[in-house]
């Protein structure tokens, strides 16, 4: 079928806003600084979006997710927003972005955007009035507090990009909290003032006609109003999920900083806004290392809260096993039963998963094409990262070449985010692999070069080719989408369960490991010839090579 053919069918399907859209979606992450430059200065912008979305229509996704664009200083990158309704030069207008979701629903595909609510730029005309005296309107609009009697900061929170979350200011004499850069303010939620004006901020970008949200940290919108110190974490509970491991951020145990029970009753107000437009819908980013399957349930239970969430379990430095991949499905299902997720094997902040994982290691396109057959199987959305489907490892820079401060504050042990952030590789003959005509912001690897777009599209045996072939398949399997999951015992390097939504049962097994493996699941099965796996079923025995995979009827 062709991209328009495809499109078409999507946009006539539209005709009548699903609600339920995002349930079992696949999500295409773009971070709009590298996926296409459209006027020569090495920095993508949103009319080069505009000029690919025929390509992401036709990979197959069902929507997109555009990293941020609004006006910005730029110290992280347009995470640190300098004014929520507007778009940053460099990037476009607004008008652009208007074009980009008609042309975006015209391909059949939904936009979402990234919307960061935590805190804002130190330039951001709010934060600019509160800093200037104890008194005015916005004085409260972030979190200020006056020293403790040695004029030190109030407690030991501390920030995910290091050091202390608190920083002095000279003007209020007082600290105010920053939970990443010190010049991304945290803004005060306990204010309802706060909170309506980010409600209708959410509004005017509905209005505009955008289909939906992620969240970045979601839970980090609330602090304790008692300002308590964190209890530290035993050196056997710390782990690298939400921060990496060179950083004191994870010797904590985060109980006041984030995480507060408030958040629930303003997930319920935004989703409150949300649910007056047909089809809106959010994903939320939570980033808490000791509790997050327990956030994410509490978060997307019912249907009055957030739609769905992701953890950081896929995208921790250990590579996923069989046995792990059934734990972290399992304690969702048992901690929300009724609750959703979206899950990532790479984004926008990680080491790619080709690199992660230890992809290059082993048979990387066979092994790359295995994990997308998994997380394309399990219950959940699913977002993939730019590049992803390319299988493209992470860029190894020099030190003179970083851009994010996370990096440059934390060298050589951790190297910062920009390794996964270079620009889409279109090209394996144009310089900077087509993604600009001028210099880049962030070098294009060669290794990149050699893996473009170009050389990839209309070679069965590519890793682009599976991911356009699996979503193919996964469109046409109702189960895949909106079932539900049971496992199978399977051997120890297998992942096996049931996708089940009522009227199919598919049966998928995943062998993750160096060998071939062979089991009896105790099921009558009949494989799905148009699942693009190689493993065999004979005699109710499930045959799987190694790094092979299988799909099949039940019954």
């Amino acid at each position: 079928m062709s991209v328009f053919a495809s499109a078409a069918q999507r946009t006539e399907d539209q005709s009548t806003p699903d609600p339920d859209w995002w349930r079992g979606a696949v999500i295409y992450q773009i971070y709009p600084r590298s996926f296409q430059d459209s006027n020569g200065d090495g920095i993508g912008d949103l009319a080069g979006i505009r000029q690919r979305l025929p390509y992401v229509a036709a990979l197959g996704v069902d929507a997109i997710w555009i990293c941020p664009f609004f006006p910005s200083p730029m110290k992280d990158f347009g995470y640190d927003v300098s004014d929520y309704r507007g778009v940053d030069p460099m990037f476009g207008s607004l008008e652009d972005i208007r074009i980009l979701v008609e042309d975006a629903h015209h391909l059949g595909l939904k936009v979402m955007i990234d919307l960061v609510m935590s805190h804002t730029s130190d330039q951001h005309p709010w934060f600019v009035e509160s800093r200037s005296n104890r008194d005015n309107h916005k004085a409260d609009w972030y979190v200020w507090t006056d020293p403790l009697p040695d004029g030190s900061p109030p407690n030991n929170w501390l920030s995910i990009f290091g050091g202390s979350a608190w920083e002095w200011d000279a003007t209020r004499l007082q600290y105010y909290m920053h939970n990443f850069l010190t010049s991304q303010p945290d803004l005060n939620f306990h204010n309802p003032d706060v909170q309506n004006e980010l409600l209708d901020m959410v509004r005017f970008w509905l209005e505009l006609g955008v289909d939906g949200f992620r969240l970045d940290t979601i839970n980090f919108y609330f602090h304790s109003r008692t300002l308590q110190s964190n209890p530290a974490l035993p050196p056997e509970e710390r782990n690298a999920k939400t921060a990496p491991e060179v950083n004191p951020y994870n010797y904590q145990d985060h109980l006041y900083d984030k995480s507060q029970p408030e958040n629930i009753a303003f997930l319920k107000r935004f989703r409150a806004v949300l649910d007056e437009f047909p089809a809106a819908a959010a994903v939320g980013e939570v980033g808490d290392s000791q509790r997050d399957m327990e956030i994410l349930a509490d978060y997307t239970r019912g249907n009055d809260r957030i739609h769905m969430c992701y953890a950081f379990d896929f995208l921790a430095p250990d590579p996923i096993t069989a046995p792990k991949v059934r734990e972290v499905i399992e304690r969702f299902e048992n901690e929300a039963p009724d609750g959703w997720s979206c899950w990532a094997f790479s984004n926008h902040d990680v080491v790619r998963h080709a690199t992660r994982w230890g992809a290059f290691e082993r048979d990387p396109v066979r092994y790359l094409k295995l994990v997308a057959g998994l997380i394309f199987s399990l219950r959940g959305s699913v977002s993939i990262y730019q590049g992803e489907e390319l299988g493209l490892p992470e860029a190894d820079l020099n030190y003179e070449d970083l851009q994010d401060p996370y990096g440059i504050r934390f060298w050589p042990k951790f190297k910062g985010r920009d390794g996964c952030r270079t620009p889409m590789v279109w090209s394996s003959n144009l310089p900077n692999g087509g993604f600009t005509t001028g210099k880049p912001w962030l070098p294009v690897p060669d290794i990149h070069r050699a893996m473009a777009v170009d050389t990839q599209q209309g070679h069965d045996s590519s890793v682009y080719e599976f991911y356009r072939d699996f979503l193919a398949f996964r469109r046409q399997q109702r189960a895949l989408t909106k079932g539900g999951v049971t496992f199978v015992d399977a051997p120890d390097d297998v992942v096996a369960f049931i996708r089940d939504d009522g009227e199919a049962r598919l049966f998928c097994a995943f062998n993750l490991g160096h060998g071939p493996a062979e089991f009896e699941p105790g099921l009558e099965l009949t494989k799905l010839a148009e699942a693009p796996l190689d493993g065999t079923v004979e005699n109710g025995v499930v045959k799987l090579d190694a790094l092979g995979g299988f799909i099949g009827r039940v019954g």
